[in-house]
């Protein structure tokens, strides 16, 4: 696994954009790609599920190439944004009711690349 080369752990400078945690290079020159959790084909997927919710849907952001704090805080940004409860389980963002549109649209001003899934 790679290791932080000597910086503060740096995941965004303004002169490159986002910057890998592991070898502190931008991420499209990233050389960790494949030690990095939830390491996907860099596209975030945001569908809805009701599935053994009681008919309740949830709207579940995957793919995206963060863990631990930087998740919690994103998850809870997403959530202010859609006005609305949810929880992290399994690397997974669920947010309570049908913010598919919402989430793509705020995903995207961050600079991820993200797209409806599922119907």
């Amino acid at each position: 696994m790679a290791r932080n080369s000597g910086n503060d752990g740096i995941v965004f400078s303004t002169e490159f954009g986002r910057m890998c945690p592991g070898c502190a290079k931008p991420l499209d020159h990233c050389t960790c790609a494949g030690d990095q959790p939830n390491a996907g084909d860099g596209i975030v997927r945001v569908s809805r599920q009701t599935a053994g919710r009681k008919g309740n849907g949830v709207t579940v952001v995957t793919g995206l190439p963060l863990s631990g704090p930087e998740l919690k805080a994103l998850a809870k940004q997403l959530k202010q944004r859609c006005g609305s409860g949810g929880a992290i389980k399994n690397g997974q963002i669920e947010i309570q009711g049908e913010h598919r549109d919402v989430l793509v649209s705020e995903l995207e001003k961050r600079g991820y690349r993200a797209k409806r899934a599922g119907g």
